[in-house]
């Protein structure tokens, strides 16, 4: 299997972009790891070896703790890129222990279960408003109307960015957002540091506002946080905020136009749905199972390792496919129906491990909030076009979902 470059996953091919789970089930065939060239990666396709491999300690996000560049036989990053990585390296998605377990404790401090729990009345009433002005429209794009505003306000809300700023919110996040992609081009690197430099000007002042007059939001709470004398350093909180926004809101905009679009794509199901509110909860677990909005997550190899008989040497790059490892059928009962009364759905769609998504439990409440709202006030709600996907891979989502209420 090593050094055997596969020929049916082509991230950049729109055939698979609309549809990547047969390829999925080939690499599966194939074997626990496939080496990829196009993208200097070793794919890793199988749910075990991607539950084992994000608790892995011999892999990491980041090398830098322990070796430079150099050392790791890669080369340094082009100097004009350096304020999107510096933005980039010091959040904690970015870092391994000591730092991530540092900057992890003292953000939790501030985004305590609480915080989150006390935006809920907020997320209700803010996803009912939005969606009674998609109904009054007779419908609309359900992306920009219910999807994107709803978490875009709620995480803006909860870091206290006044509502006059936040227009600028959504571009600079997909814009650093790019990088994340595969292979990244230039056009995309350019617009991520512009951004970057951008959205950490915009934040600098806000933590300087905060710091003389402090409130109830989470910006004013990361200024306050500290453990044995440990604070967060300036370019530590604004990589935090970013962080936040951009995990915050991009993952919960793709999981709600891609979690409608395969509702629309399977009545029977919807149909259940709409009889019984009750299966609400499990239906958000299945559908960020069924259509994963975050594809795939990098780790780096600090030490060799061994996968199903192939060593995989220190220095290499791994790719954990997270929508394949989704649809095992080692784990995962006939993965390719959508079943929203799914009972034992262990799915990795926000990680695991010391990586874990540490705003889940707040996604969880507002993808609850915008489908119990358009269950509610647009019970016949109907696809209106065929939508258009979006060429990413990593972060997989629509253009925009066409709906009419009915």
């Amino acid at each position: 299997m090593a050094g055997a470059t596969d020929v049916t996953f082509d991230p950049w091919d729109p055939a698979f972009l609309t549809d990547p789970y047969p390829a999925y089930a080939e690499l599966r065939a194939r074997g626990r790891v496939i080496r990829y060239e196009a993208t200097d990666q070793w794919l890793v396709p199988h749910h075990a070896d991607v539950s084992a491999l994000l608790r892995d300690r011999r892999l990491g996000r980041t090398y830098q703790h322990r070796f430079s560049h150099e050392d790791f036989g890669r080369g340094a990053p082009p100097p004009e890129q350096e304020p999107f990585h510096t933005l980039n390296d010091h959040g904690m998605l970015d870092l391994e222990p000591p730092d991530h377990t540092r900057i992890r404790r003292l953000v939790s401090k501030a985004f305590t279960p609480r915080t989150v729990e006390r935006l809920a009345p907020y997320v209700r009433r803010l996803a009912d408003e939005l969606v009674a002005g998609l109904v009054r429209e007779g419908g609309g794009d359900l992306l920009a109307e219910v999807a994107e505003p709803l978490p875009v306000a709620v995480i803006a809300e909860m870091l206290g960015i006044p509502e006059a700023d936040r227009a600028s919110l959504r571009p600079w996040s997909a814009d650093i957002c790019g990088m994340y992609e595969l292979n990244p081009s230039q056009e995309t690197a350019d617009r991520a540091v512009r951004a970057s430099v951008e959205f950490s000007e915009y934040l600098r002042e806000l933590i300087a506002a905060r710091r003389a007059e402090p409130g109830e939001d989470l910006i004013s709470g990361l200024i306050a946080a500290h453990d044995e004398g440990d604070r967060l350093t300036e370019q530590e909180m604004i990589s935090t905020a970013v962080l936040l926004l951009n995990a915050g809101h991009e993952a919960t905009v793709n999981a709600t136009v891609n979690g409608w679009f395969a509702l629309f794509r399977n009545p029977a199901q919807l149909a259940a749905l709409r009889g019984d509110h009750s299966l609400i909860p499990s239906a958000i677990e299945e559908l960020l199972r069924y259509d994963t909005p975050l594809q795939l997550f990098e780790r780096w190899v600090l030490d060799d390792i061994e996968i199903g008989g192939t060593t995989i040497p220190r220095g290499s790059e791994i790719a954990m496919l997270f929508g394949s490892a989704n649809h095992d059928p080692a784990v995962f009962t006939d993965p390719g129906r959508l079943d929203l009364t799914r009972a034992d759905n262990p799915h990795i769609s926000f990680s695991a491990g010391i990586h874990y998504c540490i705003g889940a439990p707040l996604a969880r409440i507002e993808l609850g909030a915008s489908m119990r709202a358009l269950l509610e006030r647009a019970p016949a709600l109907a696809l209106a076009a065929e939508p258009e996907r979006k060429p990413n891979f990593v972060m997989r989502g629509l253009k925009g979902l066409p709906v009419v209420v009915g």
